[in-house]
């Protein structure tokens, strides 16, 4: 049975007040599958799905399901529900599954913790969550220089397990201070009186405040499976893992897809109050942009009367220039999310956006006007149009490429606000070049 036809089955029985057999099916599925089918759901279904997960499961549950849903699950667990749900996971999941709580809750969660596990706990939580310190997970495997590796070996035989995506050990002095790594399979391969010096290399060592955004770019530059995280004096902290930085790159992929639409963080089956207050904000900032091209249409009310023809043909120039501009803003922005643009590169990126948008201006405008000019039987409209679109080309590539870098500037998300500023920029360009050359040349 495929995927789909699993879940369609469960929702089913679900729907039919079957839950007996609910419970049962939900013990073949994975956590992230659980997850993906809570996301599946509205609210009173989620929920009843949620009480019949294993209590084993939940806590590997709530690290996979989407940050907007998960706070809804966790507002009706009571603190110590949560502790014991989550004793079980890395230091790095606890935290991000607390972070979603308030902070009299998370308080109350820590005390239901033992001693330990709050100390792990809160060392992460003492860092923000978009950082290498919010990501790390304090389980790790440090070793000395000085020991040899038959020292190692037996130290690990004794630990009896070592984390997962474990492909290096750490190498740290007697005050805990970063070295390097010392890769498991030197430890397999090499003469055992060997010491751990003697094999272990420089790695990579990432600061605890690095964000984010940076340390999975360091991960993708590296191809790196783990790193040693460390305070400001080099000392160990913990490690980031390669799953860690993949769920990174998910979330923020996931993020800007739903900022470009004004979506946010939202829960598709949230209320309708709390989407209906979300989106409008982003409707309202179009609007605006609808208004002022409108606007400016208005302005040559009494041209496109004249000439009706120009009424059929504005919105071509418009749409161009839309495209264009849309093109040259996903360049820059993902050159600004790749950390490929900066001040030293940005003139040349733009001096070769606006050569593209005037090359494609040309040809498109000799495109546009001969079928202009074949369409309305008139010469000098189909050259206005040429000339309206090259202009316009010009402009939306220099928008598309200049407006993420100046809202990166100002601490704007690009994603977010980028798409309405080009797309009322070249509406009111294009609008205003092809009926203000129209009215100067084509009327009397």
């Amino acid at each position: 049975m495929s995927e789909l036809s699993r879940q369609e089955a469960l929702f089913e029985r679900l729907e039919s007040g079957d839950l007996a057999q609910v419970r049962s099916m939900l013990e073949s599925f994975h956590p992230s599958e659980i997850a993906d089918l809570l996301e599946s759901l509205p609210g009173r279904s989620r929920r009843v799905l949620w009480e019949l997960v294993d209590r084993e499961v939940e806590g590997d549950v709530l690290t996979e399901v989407q940050d907007a849903v998960r706070a809804g699950l966790l507002e009706r667990m009571q603190p110590q529900e949560v502790a014991d749900v989550t004793k079980d996971l890395d230091t790095d999941e606890v935290a991000d599954i607390l972070q979603d709580l308030p902070e009299d809750v998370v308080d109350s969660v820590l005390q239901s913790m033992d001693a330990q596990n709050r100390e792990r706990i809160a060392s992460v939580l003492s860092y923000p969550e978009d950082t290498a310190g919010g990501l790390m997970d304090i389980d790790a495997v440090s070793v000395r220089a000085d020991v040899s590796l038959d020292v190692v070996a037996r130290y690990l035989r004794q630990l009896g397990e070592v984390p997962e995506h474990t492909d290096s050990l750490i190498v740290v002095d007697r005050k805990n201070q970063y070295l390097g790594l010392l890769s498991l399979a030197d430890v397999l391969v090499n003469r055992s009186e060997d010491s751990v010096g003697e094999h272990m290399y420089e790695g990579v060592g990432i600061p605890a405040d690095m964000p984010a955004e940076d340390v999975a770019r360091l991960f993708e530059q590296r191809d790196l499976i783990s790193a040693a995280v460390l305070d400001r004096d080099k000392r160990l902290l913990g490690r980031i893992t390669v799953d860690d930085v993949v769920d990174v790159i998910q979330e923020r992929a996931e993020q800007t897809m739903r900022s470009m639409v004004g979506l946010g963080d939202d829960d598709i089956f949230s209320s309708v109050l709390s989407s209906t207050r979300r989106r409008a904000v982003w409707l309202a900032l179009s609007l605006l942009g609808v208004f002022l091209a409108a606007w400016v249409i208005g302005r040559f009310e009494a041209s496109i009367q004249e000439l009706v023809a120009l009424a059929i043909l504005m919105p071509i120039v418009a749409a161009m220039g839309g495209i264009a501009g849309s093109q040259s803003l996903t360049i820059s922005i993902r050159g600004l999310a790749l950390g490929q643009i900066s001040r030293k590169n940005a003139r040349s990126l733009l001096l070769k956006e606006l050569a593209v948008g005037l090359f494609n201006g040309a040809l498109w405008a000799a495109v546009v006007a001969g079928v202009a000019t074949l369409w309305f039987g008139d010469r000098g409209l189909g050259l206005i149009i040429g000339l309206a679109m090259i202009i316009n080309l010009v402009v939306a590539a220099l928008a598309g490429t200049a407006i993420p870098l100046v809202l990166k500037r100002m601490g704007i998300d690009p994603a977010i606000a980028g798409g309405v500023i080009l797309i009322t920029v070249t509406d009111v360009v294009g609008f205003m070049t092809f009926l203000g050359l129209a009215t100067i040349f084509l009327l009397p």
